[in-house]
């Protein structure tokens, strides 16, 4: 398989790592020099460019599989022209170019904040920006001129590294921001990883119709999708995670601020994992954060 990887961070690197060793051609884009060399060594073939770049695309090769990974930082600028420009660039210069496409997506497309739980058939019905911009960009995935594509609605990502900043902050003793008994639906970057392998491989094997009757891919029409909700076995309160974060970490008891803004209003929601993990025959090697927060802890610990 050839796979291009746009988006090479916390998630994109390990699954182009997990390609590469599987003996499969990989090229990944990126905006930095330093990080294109640290690709080569890898085994990744780098290209320079940017996604918010359009006239930086066009060295963009032929591939079997895109996964579009491209995640969104305050320092990137606008919002929409990182989310949902930046993937009409890329469609742009890949048509013509690619049959597959695995889009990383977020569980902020469903608006359920009081606690509800959530599954990938309920309504998609944002009520942030964040959410209606990656409910846009699933928008352009399901009418890009591709054969057929995966969306991936991930939770919250963790793993090694992630951790650093919020145990530095209940060292010190300062309060977290929000509600201790909102959800937090998390997978851990690992588990993350083995689902986009799954779905890039169910996407090459799997031949979804073509609503139209005229064959896949044709421009301006939905083609069909395959929509996964991503997280592991168990929501938990924001309380008791981060409880079992200090004991790990021999940090004081968390403490909350409840008046300070948050990305999330209310309780949240808790989401379900069942149809991904049943089609994907996705067995997670973290099934909560039980056992995941050792594992993250401990290869985080081992970089300090």
């Amino acid at each position: 398989m050839r796979a291009l990887v746009v988006g090479c961070g916390y998630l994109g690197r390990r699954v182009a790592e997990r390609w590469c060793a599987a003996g499969h051609e990989v090229t990944a884009l990126t905006r930095s020099s330093a990080n294109a060399e640290s690709l080569k060594d890898a085994g990744v073939t780098p290209v320079l460019g940017d996604v918010t770049s359009a006239a930086s695309l066009t060295s963009l090769p032929t591939v079997d599989l895109v996964l579009y990974a491209v995640g969104y930082d305050r320092s990137s600028g606008d919002r929409r022209a990182v989310v949902v420009g930046g993937l009409q660039n890329v469609f742009r210069n890949l048509r013509g170019k690619a049959a597959h496409v695995v889009f990383i997506s977020t569980t902020s497309v469903y608006g359920q904040q009081n606690g509800e739980w959530v599954d990938v058939t309920s309504p998609a019905e944002p009520d942030s920006e964040a959410g209606r911009m990656a409910l846009a960009a699933e928008k352009l995935v399901r009418t890009a001129d591709m054969a057929n594509s995966a969306i991936l609605r991930l939770t919250g990502l963790y793993g090694p590294d992630r951790l650093l900043r919020r145990v530095e902050q209940m060292r010190a003793g300062e309060p977290l921001a929000g509600n201790g008994d909102a959800w937090l639906n998390l997978i851990h970057v690992d588990d993350a990883a083995t689902a986009v392998t799954r779905a890039a491989e169910r996407l090459r094997t799997y031949s979804l119709p073509s609503p139209s009757g005229e064959g896949p891919g044709v421009r301006g029409q939905t083609t069909p999708s395959l929509i996964y909700l991503v997280t592991d076995d168990r929501p938990v309160r924001r309380r008791e995670y981060y409880k079992h974060l200090a004991k790990l970490t021999d940090s004081p008891p968390p403490v909350f601020d409840e008046a300070a803004p948050t990305r999330v209003a209310g309780l949240g929601k808790r989401c379900r994992n069942d149809a991904a993990t049943h089609q994907l025959e996705l067995t997670l090697a973290f099934p909560t954060f039980i056992e995941g927060l050792p594992d993250a802890w401990r290869r985080s610990a081992a970089s300090l």
